[in-house]
């Protein structure tokens, strides 16, 4: 009886191991993904950080909640790929806002100049009047 439950003491502590392993790797996997994309050389589009940040935060919850009923690795990777989706949408939501904003930014600084120019040929136009 002694010896059949320290086997099964073993067996939980050797599933409990092969867990925190798979948590693990699911963290590397996640951290090489953002190492090796923070790495392009180019900065990241809102869109990507979304993608990224939606993906690893997924990922980390999905493999606490794997873990809690004994396949992290799966967790992590449903988590991984439905926080991807994600933050796929609302970085590429942001990334549209922000466009839509440089597009109304520029129009404003367009109009802006061509008041100034008005502005200037008005004065030009009241100069020579007076001269008249």
């Amino acid at each position: 009886m002694i010896s059949g439950r320290q086997g099964k003491g073993m067996e939980g502590k050797e599933g409990s191991a092969k867990r925190g392993i798979s948590i693990a790797a699911g963290a590397l996997a996640v951290a090489m993904a953002l190492l090796m994309a923070g790495c392009s050389g180019q900065p990241l589009s809102t869109r990507e950080e979304g993608t990224l940040g939606g993906a690893g935060i997924g990922a980390a919850t999905g493999a606490i909640i794997g873990a809690a009923v004994g396949a992290p690795g799966a967790g992590a990777a449903i988590g991984g790929a439905i926080g991807g989706l994600g933050g796929f949408a609302v970085g590429n939501e942001m990334q549209n806002q922000q466009t839509a904003n440089q597009q109304t930014q520029q129009q404003l600084q367009q109009q802006q100049q061509q008041l100034e120019q008005q502005r200037r040929q008005i004065q030009q136009l009241q100069t020579q009047g007076e001269t008249e």
